[in-house]
């Protein structure tokens, strides 16, 4: 099966938002074995968008639109898509039903124009919006089969995860399962892994290895088709271990989970309590743990000693060993890390220090940064990084490094 993606609304062209649909509906197409040829991105223009729907009718099984299914006049994927079908719209009851309910339960006048929300093309299987008004819809004509969703990605995942792909299911030919193993990296770039794994991948048939880079991340997806999800996890088996035999150590977790996530509940587990000390992350590293619901059971705190005198009244750390190493050395990291574990009395102490720039520091160049991991009962390790990129990388990248050596310092315990 062909698909292509078509997104609509002049928004996307303009730039003033990411097709974050297009990625999302990707991925989950591939999870069907479901090839997807081509990105298509149009404004909200009738005829315009009319030439892209007969393109894509002419080179594809499976049309996939999201956006312009709201009220106003600009939305016109629905009509756009009757017309070349030389369908009707009619109204959809259950659609109209829940537009009415919910203007009438806020005291809302209802507007005349949000019924063309429930607007569907005749004959269709209608996709409920759960979280929304406009629902989605499918038809299928001379061959090619067009789905219509919503634009905003809050009314669109959860109608692809419950309607949208049990449907699509249906229309597969052959009834072999597409099951996928995903591993995630961290301290290894894209280019490095596919050099360490490039035989496996290029005589890779069943299963597939597709490596990607996601936020200073590498996600490794292993997929493989067969009868049942036990026949493709026999297929997955014996490649994931021939991975983790060459690259094991920079894995921290497998899933759609990021590191954070992963960090903070590998210390909720074990039951460790963690504290920090951030000089040029400024608080980067706090604010990605407890950005996680439930992050209170071991995070006590943290304290951001951007500053040389806060680093000495804060944590006591001497003034001569800042004089003579510099707030950018090995021998500050391990006192930071130490100091602050002791300090809010935790298992493990995270300390940060180094030159985001866009400036040198101390005759230190940018980028270098040094990440101290104190744990109770073993020596304090710090690490040494040499990142390069934008203020904001290096920040992102180092705090996201201190989670991933907290990690591996925890394994040692």
């Amino acid at each position: 099966m062909r698909a292509e993606i078509v997104a609509v609304g002049t928004e996307l062209l303009l730039g003033q938002i990411a097709n974050t649909n297009a990625q999302f509906l990707s991925q989950k197409l591939a999870e069907l074995g479901i090839n997807v040829y081509f990105h298509t991105v149009v404004g909200d223009n009738y005829e315009r968008l009319l030439f892209v729907t007969r393109q894509a009718a002419a080179r594809s099984d499976l049309v996939i639109f999201t956006g312009g299914l709201g009220p106003t006049q600009d939305d016109m994927t629905k009509e756009t898509v009757a017309a070349h079908l030389g369908l009707s719209l009619v109204i959809d009851d259950t659609a109209m039903g829940r537009i009415a309910s919910f203007y009438e339960q806020r005291g809302i006048t209802m507007t005349e124009n949000n019924r063309k929300q429930a607007l569907v093309i005749e004959g269709g299987t209608i996709f409920p919006n759960d979280r929304g008004m406009a629902p989605g819809m499918a038809v299928t004509h001379a061959d090619t089969t067009y789905v219509l969703l919503p634009g905003p990605p809050s009314e669109l995942y959860p109608m692809v995860d419950k309607y949208v792909l049990p449907y699509l299911n249906h229309l597969l030919p052959a009834k072999q399962v597409f099951h996928s193993r995903v591993l995630r990296f961290f301290g290894i770039g894209e280019s490095a892994l596919e050099e360490r794994l490039l035989d496996l991948i290029e005589r890779q048939s069943n299963p597939t290895i597709a490596p990607y880079a996601k936020e200073f991340e590498v996600t490794l997806r292993i997929t493989a088709r067969a009868d049942t999800v036990e026949a493709a996890e026999q297929l997955i088996a014996p490649v994931e271990s021939q991975i983790r035999s060459r690259v094991g150590e920079y894995i921290y977790g497998e899933g759609e989970t990021p590191l954070h996530e992963v960090f903070v509940d590998a210390l909720i587990r074990q039951q460790v309590t963690i504290s920090s000390a951030e000089s040029c992350t400024g608080g980067a590293l706090s604010a990605l743990i407890t950005s996680v619901p439930g992050s209170s059971a071991a995070y006590r705190g943290g304290i951001v000693c951007y500053s040389n005198e806060t680093k000495q009244k804060l944590l006591g750390i001497p003034g001569d060993l800042l004089a003579s190493d510099g707030a950018v050395s090995k021998s500050v990291a391990a006192a930071l890390a130490e100091q602050v574990r002791r300090t809010c009395d935790t298992t493990v102490g995270i300390s940060i220090t180094g030159v985001a720039g866009p400036d040198p520091l101390e005759d230190k160049p940018v980028g270098l940064v040094y990440i101290g991991v104190s744990v109770q009962g073993l020596p304090v390790l710090v690490k040494e990084l040499k990142l390069a990129g934008h203020r904001q990388a290096i920040i992102g990248r180092t705090a996201k490094f201190a989670m991933f050596y907290a990690l591996q310092r925890l394994k040692e315990r």
